[in-house]
């Protein structure tokens, strides 16, 4: 199925098309939107500068959903979440961005470290007696087995 730029196409067809699409890592983005002169660029939020008919303008690209990835970061980050971004992620993925409407601001306790009370270890003698009290009970049932299957 080739794509038609002068086609209109339905939901199912545009589906059909994800679907059936090669992933090239050498493809140009796609572009979502393209924004009015007023928007200023800001590459850490998604606004890139473009030339699209040998203007200059500011676009959002449509992101890869294969390589959307969430980062923890710590709460009382210095700078926050754009220190980390820059730090951690940038260097490796000059493209990404930070998608402010799906940020989320949370605590994580881990309930383990705080409430988790251990119990202390039985002993040795204390295990070697419910092995050979086990067995026994074990020896019982193999003699009431045999001697029903002996009737």
């Amino acid at each position: 199925m080739g794509i038609d730029p002068g086609h209109e196409y339905s939901a199912k067809e545009i589906k059909t098309l994800k679907e059936t699409a090669e992933r090239t890592d050498d493809a140009p983005p796609v572009i979502r939107k393209i924004h009015k002169k007023s928007t200023t660029p800001d590459p850490l939020r998604g606004l890139f500068v473009a030339t699209i008919d040998g203007k200059q303008t500011v676009v959002e690209y449509e992101p890869d959903p294969d390589l959307r990835d969430t980062e923890q970061v710590p709460l009382l980050e210095e700078r926050g979440i754009e220190s980390v971004i820059r730090r951690e992620v940038l260097p490796y993925t000059r493209d990404a961005w930070i998608k402010d409407d799906a940020t989320k601001i949370g605590y994580e306790i881990s309930f383990t470290r705080y409430f988790y009370k251990p119990q202390p270890l039985r002993t040795l003698e204390e295990i070697r007696a419910d092995i050979l009290a086990i067995e026994k009970e074990a020896e019982g049932l193999l003699d009431g087995l045999l001697k029903v299957g002996a009737k």
